[in-house]
């Protein structure tokens, strides 16, 4: 019996993030989100605290961009793609609403 692959599902607007980033710096992105479907909790990544939250938040760094995800039933969400600095994780509980389980 086969090992069923995780596949990374990306919300509407992780999708027009990507489409807003230059087209080297989006195709290093994508691979990136191809190793998440692969192996979700890389040691490069990082958990993210978020206060009233009982999800699995996590972020993963590429250079200057973040790929914000979360985790449900081992399966990566990507939220949002953010570039640092100057992002600050404000805007984590409206990536959280837009997206449904």
């Amino acid at each position: 019996m086969s090992k069923r692959k995780a596949t990374a599902h990306l919300t509407p607007a992780a999708i027009d993030d990507l489409k807003r980033i230059p087209g080297n710096q989006r195709a290093a992105l994508i691979d990136a989100i191809d190793t998440l479907e692969k192996q979700p909790r890389p040691h490069t990544s990082k958990k993210l605290t978020i206060p009233g939250t009982d999800q699995e938040l996590r972020r993963l760094r590429l250079g200057k961009w973040r790929i914000i995800y979360l985790l449900w039933q081992d399966t990566p969400i990507i939220l949002g793609v953010r570039q640092r600095p100057p992002y600050d994780y404000q805007d984590i509980d409206r990536l959280l609403s837009e997206w449904k389980e």
